[in-house]
């Protein structure tokens, strides 16, 4: 894991999404021996070209944060990952305080109850009935029941507060579900995805909830030994036989990769674990666009496996450059490196 660590400044942590979303600076990757270019997002469509698909994940981030308090006043933080029978698996702050049969309310939403069950799986999960005016709120389409008690789970490293829900989010979110965002495109716009279409690629969508475990740091020194936690996903039959015709797959983030190559591995739907790294071969996509990454990180190791070792000369001109990293940072455009 040594080889996938980097020092990261908090300074470069961004703390403000960009604005407009697609002002975000763009570090465009040129190949081996050649200086990267230094562009916007607003230069993507010079990027692409008929007979590319750009393919997005149209999943939309849930209010899965719940600040709550007990019958006696103190404090409990309730974040929910996704269902399970009769319930959610959810992480509970602080757990030990909680026990199995409490009930917890909101501040903000008389209507909203939440009972904490027995813990759950790994990583001290626990289940978590979540009820509304009496009725269970058990699906991520019912996510709406939150929007007044919840909040956009935004990463620990982000402390700036006030941030528009909407901004943690895309525009072409539809499918409830994730507990973060797909965060390249949070930099997309619906006119430059027009922009896009004009230059003669095509749009398409798959879906891929977003779970928690996809951001965290490896902690195990071998990365052989890391446990991916599942999460689901859909790739519709039209995007499929459309990217098997493509001149290039152009994936905006990381979760419409795991998406893609998920798919061509096994089904067009279901739950995926796939660990792309160091040796892995990318299937189906040819182009990558993505923000900057946390050290130690899944995805930058899914990083160094699309292009190698050059990830730390981009990395190194982005810092250099006072790029911003992260969830809302700015975003680099990788081109695959053959095996």
């Amino acid at each position: 894991m040594k080889e996938f660590d980097y020092e990261l400044p908090q300074g470069a942590i961004a703390q403000e999404p960009a604005t407009p979303r697609d002002s975000a600076k763009l570090l465009v990757d040129s190949g081996m021996d050649r200086p990267p270019q230094h562009l916007t997002v607003a230069n993507l469509p010079d990027q692409l070209g008929p007979g590319d698909v750009v393919v997005v994940n149209e999943t939309s981030v849930i209010p899965a944060r719940l600040p709550l308090r007990k019958v006696t006043g103190g404090a409990v933080e309730v974040l929910l990952l996704e269902p399970v029978v009769d319930g959610w698996a959810a992480l509970v702050k602080p757990s030990r305080r909680v026990k199995s049969g409490t009930e917890l309310r909101s501040e903000r939403d008389k209507d909203l109850q939440v009972i904490v069950g027995d813990e759950i799986g790994e990583d001290g999960q626990r289940k978590v009935v979540v009820l509304h005016a009496g009725e269970a709120v058990s699906n991520p389409s019912e996510s709406r029941r939150l929007s007044i008690a919840g909040e956009s789970p935004l990463p620990p490293y982000i402390t700036s507060k006030g941030h528009s829900p909407e901004r943690y989010q895309t525009v072409y979110a539809r499918t409830p579900g994730s507990v973060a965002a797909p965060t390249a495109g949070l930099h997309l716009t619906n006119e430059l995805l027009e922009e896009i279409r004009g230059r003669g690629a095509q749009i398409e969508k798959v879906d891929l909830v977003v779970g928690l475990d996809t951001f965290r740091p490896v902690t195990v020194d071998d990365p052989a030994d890391h446990i991916m936690h599942s999460e689901s996903y859909e790739v519709d039959e039209s995007t499929w036989e459309i990217c098997q015709t493509a001149r290039r797959v152009v994936a905006i983030g990381t979760t419409t990769v795991r998406a893609l190559e998920s798919a061509a591995r096994g089904t067009l739907s279901g739950r995926t674990d796939l660990f792309l790294r160091r040796g892995s071969q990318f299937e189906v996509v040819d182009v990558l666009m993505t923000n900057f990454h946390m050290p130690r990180s899944t995805l930058l190791m899914m990083i160094d496996a699309f292009i190698g070792e050059r990830w730390k000369e981009l990395y190194r001109e982005a810092l250099d450059n006072n790029y911003r990293f992260l969830s809302f940072g700015d975003a680099m455009l990788l081109r695959r490196t053959p095996s």
